[in-house]
Parts: structure tokens; C-alpha cells; sequence
């Protein structure tokens, strides 16, 4: 297992981060995407720890609180020492009672949705805390300023963003620098083989401004493990996909992938999933891939995914199987860098 700095941050996190999606199973969509209990929680914590993994992610929201309080749990029960591993969490949506402030990016929320994780977790600070969505009745400005009071009051060591588009992100880095604040570290987002539109405006920014990228659903659901078939048949029943038809996803072009991705799984020996996995840790923007699991053996598997090192034809063929559609302004900013390259080699 390697470790790679997370952005510009001293921070050096496991290439893997172990997510909590799957623990508790409690209300709405978390029961179809996990029911583990504290036992089976413990048990994944353990083999993850013991594979090198150093990085948790849960969120308030997941199984409405119950995923934070079987992850603070599952590291007293194991008496995993709190230098040994980061802890990410995520603020935003509605946790336990429901009103006109309980959700967002507001000061208010923000303030009272630390307090609340904090408990559940049985911790005294988190690493890294991260707004989980973008909010357009919220300020930028305030959200920014409202992070920046629980860095310097010692609840959070550093913050982030989820599922934020490039300029917003831009803007925030704008008025932290501006004004002095901590800034934004992290994006967590959703990327894979399957799903590169992060690579139009967003990979560019965070290499430009040194931000680190967390990958939310490398596996999109699980479409890209190889269990399922063109014919959308094959998958074990009561698999995510089948219940749970997210993230979206075009699946002509997945099963086009999947199809290149089954040959060179076959080639290495090793699961469709494994591939999957090891062409999101070798793009270079990537700072940790988020993994999920209901069994150990499932676990394992995309663990073993670190040893999987795709060749220069094996990277060729992902490439060109999964490229982007061209779109404006993307093929003119190629033509025109692309000339001035020639006239300085």
C-alpha cells in the first residue's frame, strides 16, 4: 500500500480510503447500499488497517448518523491509536431532525453539524471535514469563514469539498486567499473508466491549484465489477445496481469498456473490478480511491488492486475504449497549445 500526499497538504494518506457507505443500513437509500453491523464494521476496519489503509471516510448522512457511530466505534473497539489514522467526514445534508436550517453550507449548520459528528464519532477532532454538496442560497464566502472557526478552534485539521464544479471551487480558493482562511484541501468526486467528465475543467483545475482528489465510486456502483452483462443480466441478487441504479452512467460506453477491461483481466488473472480500480490509481490527479465492501473477500480484492501495474499498450487501449467525446472548448484550447508547443520544441 502506497501513501500519497493529500493536494499541497503534508498530510500523506493510503492510495485507498476505506468508506463507511455500507455501514448501518438505516432509512431511505442507505439500506439498499449496506445493512452491516458493528461486528461486520469491525471486521472490515481491521483487514483495512492491517493492508496499510490509514484513511476512513463516512459522512453525517450516511444511515442518517449510524455510519459515523459504527466508524468511531469500530476504532475503540480494534484500540486503533488516533495518530494512525485519518479520519474524513462530511457536512451538508439532514441528520436527525428535520427543519428550515438543518441542511446546506450555512455558518449555522456547519457549526452544529461538527458538534453532532464529532459525538457520534467519539473523537476529538477530525481530520479532514468536507462540505458534501454545493449550496446556492449560501455564500461561498461564509461557508469558507465558517470552516476556516473550526480549523482554528482545533475541531478540524483540515477542510474540503464534495461534488463541487471547477469554478465554485476556484472562487473559494479566491477568498481564502484573500482573506487569510484556510482553504479548501480536498474534492472528493465521482471518477471513473466509465465517467471521465471530470477531466474537462476539474482535473486541470485541482493540478493547477495543487488540490487533492478523493474518488467517490470507482466501481460506478458496482456496473464496472464485471458481474453484470450487456443485457444488464448476471448480477447476484440484491447487488447495489439492482436496486440502486446509480451513479448514472452511459452504458453503452461502460460495456464497451468493461469488454476491453475483461481482456486484460484475463491477461493478469485478476477480476474486472482489480482493473477498474487500477486504471482510476494510475491517473495522476488522483490522490486516494474511496472503496466500499460488504464481505472482507470483496474488500481484499480491491485492495489487491495496488498491485496491479497496467502497461503503456494496456493503458493505450483504456484510453481510447474510454475518451471523451470532443466538446468545445476543449478541442480548440488543444489546437491552439498545441502550436504554440511546436514553436518552443
Amino acid at each position: 500500500m502506497q501513501h500519497r500526499k493529500l493536494g499541497r497538504t503534508g498530510l500523506f494518506v493510503s492510495e485507498l480510503c476505506l468508506g463507511t457507505m455500507t455501514f448501518g443500513g438505516s432509512g431511505g437509500i442507505w439500506s439498499q447500499i449496506g445493512k452491516l453491523q458493528q461486528d461486520e464494521a469491525d471486521a472490515l476496519v481491521g483487514r483495512a488497517l492491517d493492508a496499510g489503509i490509514n484513511f476512513i471516510d463516512t459522512a453525517d448522512v450516511y444511515s442518517e448518523g449510524l455510519s459515523e457511530q459504527i466508524t468511531g466505534q469500530a476504532l475503540r473497539n480494534l484500540k486503533v491509536p488516533r495518530d494512525k489514522v485519518v479520519i474524513a467526514t462530511k457536512v451538508f445534508g439532514e441528520t436527525g431532525a428535520k427543519g428550515v436550517n438543518s441542511s446546506g453550507m450555512s455558518r449555522f449548520h456547519i457549526m452544529d453539524g461538527v458538534k453532532a459528528s464529532l459525538k457520534r464519532l467519539q473523537l476529538e477532532h477530525i481530520d479532514l471535514y468536507q462540505i458534501h454538496g454545493f449550496d446556492p442560497s449560501t455564500p461561498i464566502d461564509e461557508a469558507v469563514h465558517a470552516m476556516d472557526t473550526l480549523v482554528q478552534q482545533g475541531h478540524v485539521r483540515y477542510v474540503g469539498v464534495s461534488n463541487w464544479a471547477a469554478w465554485q471551487i476556484a472562487k473559494a480558493l479566491g477568498i481564502a486567499e484573500r482573506d487569510g482562511k484556510a482553504r479548501f484541501e480536498s474534492l472528493q468526486a465521482y471518477y471513473t473508466i466509465a465517467g471521465r467528465d471530470l477531466e474537462r475543467e476539474i482535473v486541470p483545475m485541482l493540478r493547477s491549484e495543487q488540490v487533492g482528489l478523493m474518488v467517490w465510486s470507482p466501481l460506478a456502483g458496482g456496473l464496472l465489477s464485471g458481474k453484470y452483462g450487456r443485457d444488464g443480466q448476471g448480477a447476484e441478487q440484491g447487488s447495489r445496481r439492482t436496486s440502486f441504479d446509480f451513479p448514472p452512467v452511459n452504458r453503452a460506453r461502460a460495456d464497451d469498456c468493461i469488454d476491453v477491461m475483461r481482456g486484460i483481466a484475463e491477461a493478469h488473472g485478476v477480476s474486472v473490478a482489480r482493473v477498474a480500480l487500477a486504471w482510476v490509481l494510475h491517473q495522476p490527479a488522483v490522490s486516494t480511491v474511496i472503496i466500499g465492501a460488504k464481505r472482507v473477500e470483496q474488500l481484499d480484492d480491491n485492495i489487491a488492486a495496488t498491485a496491479l501495474k497496467l502497461n503503456a499498450d494496456e493503458l493505450a487501449a483504456l484510453d481510447k475504449v474510454s475518451a471523451l467525446p470532443a466538446e468545445y472548448p476543449g478541442w480548440m484550447l488543444a489546437r491552439q497549445a498545441g502550436q504554440r508547443a511546436a514553436r518552443m520544441g
